[in-house]
């Protein structure tokens, strides 16, 4: 006779993963509306012309990747590592320039970005504060009165 295990999920534990920004932006679906507005941004405002072209000419393979990150990143399923293997997010990024002008010009376009995809308030503030956060720590030019973090690949 075989014993049947039924595992039943902690409330609290599935409250927890309810509660992830990728649920309250709506899970795939909004993590993508929010990837494809940020580049659609970058793509039709002349003030990201210098962030646009920092980036592919065809944007799609780059918007995938973004959406693949951010759905693990954002706590919902870690779909990059799956595909690419660790994120390495700042040793992918070595091959590009990036200083403050750049850093304010992303963080500018994800800004705007958050402000019209985002309407909860207080989870648009939460992202801000991680996005800054993280786009900070990916710079990598050498910069007077201003040096990166880590190591520092452009001068």
């Amino acid at each position: 006779m075989s014993e049947t295990i039924v595992i039943t999920p902690d409330s609290a534990a599935s409250e927890k993963l309810a509660d992830t920004p990728f649920q309250r932006l709506g899970g795939e679906e909004g993590v993508r509306r929010l990837v494809d507005h940020f580049y659609d941004l970058m793509e039709l405002e002349p003030r990201f012309a210098d962030l646009r072209a920092m980036h592919p000419t065809h944007s799609e393979q780059t918007r995938d990747k973004l959406y693949l990150f951010l759905s693990g990143w954002l706590g919902g399923p870690d779909l990059y590592s799956a595909r690419f293997g660790h994120p390495r997010l700042r040793m992918r990024h070595f091959p590009y320039a990036i200083g403050t002008k750049e850093r304010d010009d992303w963080m500018a376009c994800m800004v705007q970005t958050l402000n019209d995809v985002v309407l909860d308030l207080a989870l648009r503030r939460k992202l801000h504060e991680a996005f800054a956060g993280t786009a900070d720590w990916m710079r990598n030019k050498a910069e007077s009165d201003n040096m990166p973090a880590g190591n520092v690949v452009h001068a």
